[in-house]
């Protein structure tokens, strides 16, 4: 599918994954809105790659709408990239036997309501407004690309909300692609291992943290790069026969019960 001249939305486009997404589909040369809680860093990006910034809270359908919104204005809205998303990290049960010390539930809402709940209201309202482009020669209106992670096949001990939240979104990407081919729209979905983003921090100790980390992943010994998931972010949008799938992107890391 060709995205020249089209919209494209990025939500967490600011910085990590997103941002590498976002500059990679502007070189593609996609219109790019930067969909962000990060002000200053998402209106920085945008400038930078000729796109646009709004401010969206996932959880907020009204500014989801005003992202798509823009993006219609910019071009014909043809990609969706879900890269918004929040990790916790918490054992089912405390060490007390107290009902007090169990996992918070509100914390699991908030992390199911952002990573799946917010990743599904981007689908549904972007997907409505790729239902009214005129279609391609190939028949597609859009692409859709959700960010999911190997914790929703490997969770460790204490991801029961975040694999629970990345599960759920490697649970809809069939039936939504199902769904969407009505209207000639496709739906993917990547499952990243360990990426170097900015949740590592910064200095010699973040350093040797991620340095410990990679020993694990199977080959190459090493987090990975946003750019390496970005540019399978460009391919499940431009590749018009890849649907319905759930592409890990682990350096074949399988994670085991609890990181040393």
């Amino acid at each position: 599918m060709d995205i020249t001249g089209a919209s494209a939305i990025v939500t967490g486009g600011a910085s990590g994954i997103g941002a590498a997404a976002a500059r990679q589909l502007a070189a593609k040369g996609a219109i790019v809105v930067v969909a962000d809680l990060q002000e200053e860093a998402g209106g920085k990006l945008a400038e930078e790659i000729g796109g646009a910034f709004v401010k969206v809270d996932v959880t907020n359908t009204e500014q989801i709408i005003e992202a798509v919104n823009k993006a219609t204005e910019l071009g014909p809205l043809r990609a969706l990239v879900n890269s918004a998303g929040v990790g916790w990290a918490q054992r089912t049960v405390g060490k007390d036997g107290e009902f007090a010390s169990a996992h918070d539930l509100e914390l699991y809402k908030k992390v199911i309501n952002i990573n799946l709940v917010g990743t599904f209201d981007c689908i549904r309202l972007a997907a409505t407004a790729m239902g009214r482009n005129e279609p391609l020669e190939s028949g597609e209106r859009g692409a859709i690309v959700n960010m999911a992670s190997v914790a929703a096949f490997d969770g460790q001990i204490g991801q029961v909300a975040y694999s629970s939240s990345k599960g759920g979104v490697v649970g809809m990407t069939l039936p939504a692609a199902r769904d969407l081919s009505a209207i000639g729209v496709r739906v993917n979905t990547i499952a990243p291992g360990l990426i170097d983003t900015p949740i590592y921090g910064e200095g010699e100790f973040a350093e040797q943290f991620k340095a410990n980390l990679g020993k694990s992943v199977l080959f190459p010994h090493r987090l990975g790069k946003p750019d390496e998931l970005a540019s399978m972010v460009v391919e499940l949008i431009t590749n018009s026969y890849m649907n319905a799938e759930v592409v890990r992107v682990d350096g074949g890391i399988r994670m085991p019960p609890k990181s040393n």
